[in-house]
């Protein structure tokens, strides 16, 4: 059985927002996914975290690995820098100078406390992108309130849509709330930063957690509007014959005909292609009310054959089939390695030898990008970025011994 490619990093790729340099405030992983996505573009990402520990997500460990901090904060640098100190704020202010945006997640109004609000980031470079997310956003009658993605996923309606028409409502199995946030900020934040380099003034983007998983439920304000707000279970409308069947051999296959043609297809192919002269599966409309008898229908033509033979089977008639996959199941699939889609990158002392991780999503023929740099030390690029600033290593030293600036941990120590 082959194995993922093992990738070493290439500290000299380039990406399409190579010379931009973004500040990283946040923490967790909203901020942290809108950051990655921003440094798997090619932007110089520089993570500030506080010398005490750094971001919470370092302390996440799963078999002795941070995994969460391992993935969303690779190509980045760290400093470690402490915001409370005047010392501190006056270091980012510099750094501010030389940035064309900050993002911050945290509560509303905290970087107005810690004196160092957009009204101050922006004073100090009129151009720049201060991109903030938070649970509720800057505004309105929640916003003071804390909030993680899971509130979000509970009042953005797809909490109450998940699941099964017998079930409670259901979580989902990964950070959605945040990640979804995350890539609206970071689409934002590159559309600010165009316009700025474009002789527009800089702003502050407002993402909250909620409005961007509200957005991608489709047209269901909509629906509700017109009376038909599906049930939990009921699955979207966007299809008439949609569902997850089981195979003879006990795997499973995902099947969804969206169009008229591909509808027709299946059926034939199932060797029923009688349902659609049946007025009651006629239509589109009738089939989405009847969706879970037409769903019997299909699912017994599968439940006697096994995984292969249906999906050679319906692929070979031109219907849109799948087989369910795990993510272990995904890292052997032949496409997803054909594709790349998970690499094997080097690991850091204390961590296996090699690391499995997404590559960079966005394949882009003239501005590849790639994997540039491994999930930071705390504060290991101290003094490499304060170098940048003309900051001498006398200088660095007395910061150090102050608690201006962390101390660096480099490989061999704890991250």
């Amino acid at each position: 059985m082959s194995t993922p490619t093992v990738h070493e990093f290439d500290t000299d790729a380039v990406g399409p927002m190579h010379g931009c340099r973004v500040l990283d405030l946040s923490r967790l992983v909203s901020g942290g996914h809108c950051g990655m996505v921003l440094a798997d573009l090619g932007a110089d990402l520089i993570k500030i975290e506080r010398p005490d520990g750094g971001d919470e997500l370092r302390r996440g460990q799963i078999a002795g690995v941070a995994a969460f901090w391992t993935v969303y904060n690779r190509n980045k640098r760290s400093v470690s820098l402490n915001l409370k100190s005047p010392q501190g704020r006056e270091i980012l202010l510099e750094l501010v100078k030389t940035a064309d945006a900050v993002v911050e997640n945290f509560r509303p109004g905290t970087l107005e406390k810690l004196g160092i609000g957009p009204d101050v980031l922006l004073g100090a470079n009129p151009s720049l992108v201060v991109t903030r997310i938070s649970g509720w956003g800057q505004t309105g009658p929640y916003s003071q309130l804390p909030g993680f993605g899971t509130l979000a996923e509970a009042v953005s309606g797809f909490m109450y849509r998940n699941g099964t028409a017998d079930t409670p409502p259901v979580t989902p199995p990964t950070a959605l709330a945040d990640m979804v946030a995350g890539l609206y900020a970071a689409t934002a934040t590159i559309a600010a930063v165009l316009h700025a380099r474009g002789g527009g003034a800089g702003q502050t983007i407002d993402v909250s957690l909620f409005e961007p998983l509200a957005s991608i439920m489709g047209p269901d304000a909509l629906l509700d509007q017109l009376g038909h707000l599906p049930r939990r279970g009921e699955g979207t409308r966007a299809s008439s014959v949609k569902g997850v069947f089981l195979t003879a051999d006990d795997k499973w296959v995902a099947l969804s005909a969206a169009a008229e043609s591909i509808v027709r297809n299946l059926f034939v192919a199932i060797g029923a292609p009688e349902i659609l002269n049946d007025p009651r599966f006629a239509s589109y409309e009738s089939r989405l009310n009847r969706r879970a008898e037409i769903n019997e229908v299909i699912g017994a033509w599968i439940a006697h054959r096994s995984a292969d033979n249906v999906l050679s089977t319906l692929r070979g008639q031109g219907v849109t089939v799948a087989p369910v996959l795990s993510t272990a199941d995904a890292r052997k699939d032949p496409h997803f390695m054909a594709r790349e889609v998970y690499v094997d990158v080097p690991g850091r002392d204390g961590e296996p030898a090699t690391i499995a991780m997404h590559n960079v999503v966005p394949r882009m023929s003239e501005t590849p990008s790639g994997l540039r740099l491994p999930a930071p030390r705390l504060g290991e690029h101290n003094n490499e970025v304060l170098t940048e600033l003309g900051i001498s290593g006398e200088e660095r030293h007395h910061l150090e011994r102050t608690g201006v600036v962390g101390a660096a941990v480099m490989d061999g120590a704890d991250a």
